[in-house]
């Protein structure tokens, strides 16, 4: 038996059956349903577009790096221009049957599933904040992300960035924001 705990987010809460489809944004060019895991799904706690570093300790994660995490395990921040955004976004977290999913990446926690899958529940979130408090994950707003993401994946902790390109331009250009996609 598959023990696995399968999301799919999502802003539209009226979704009753997912079909296979490209993804505009995928790297392989085939056609899934895309789902992540219960470790992954924190990531997924914002509005759709929202650019977003998401970054936690792991087992290989060194202490000074631990300590710079200031006490708390797990980080997501966004930008001040998002901030509205997230404080009035509903997300919908459907329940994904796990036996069609197939592991895609253990580090990002995402599965994909080649057949079409219909959910078998629908969790909203409705505070955003709230939820990322009730979870004991902390929260950051800043003014630009580039600086924070630079120094996250310099460190030895664990990290998903989410939507970066749709970040604000760095005022000084990072390697990090070269890298991405125009």
């Amino acid at each position: 038996m598959d023990k696995r705990t399968l999301w799919h987010a999502s802003d539209d809460p009226n979704i009753e059956i997912f079909r296979p489809h490209r993804a505009p944004t995928a790297l392989v060019d085939s056609e899934f349903v895309w789902a992540v895991d219960d470790a992954h799904v924190p990531a997924y706690w914002f509005p759709r577009d929202c650019p977003r570093a998401t970054f936690w300790i792991g087992p290989n994660t060194r202490e000074a790096d631990i300590a710079w995490m200031n006490g708390v395990t797990r980080v997501h921040a966004i930008e001040w221009d998002w901030w509205d955004r997230f404080r009035a976004a509903r997300i919908c977290l459907y329940l994904m049957p796990a036996g069609s999913f197939e592991l895609h990446s253990a580090d990002a926690g995402y599965y994909v599933s080649r057949e079409t899958v219909t959910p078998l529940a629908r969790v909203e979130i409705d505070d955003l904040v709230r939820r990322h408090a009730e979870s004991r994950v902390e929260l950051r707003i800043v003014d630009e992300l580039w600086p924070l993401w630079d120094r996250v994946v310099a460190s030895t902790l664990e990290f998903s960035g989410i939507r970066l390109r749709n970040a604000r331009p760095p005022a000084t250009p990072s390697s990090s924001y070269a890298l991405l996609p125009r």
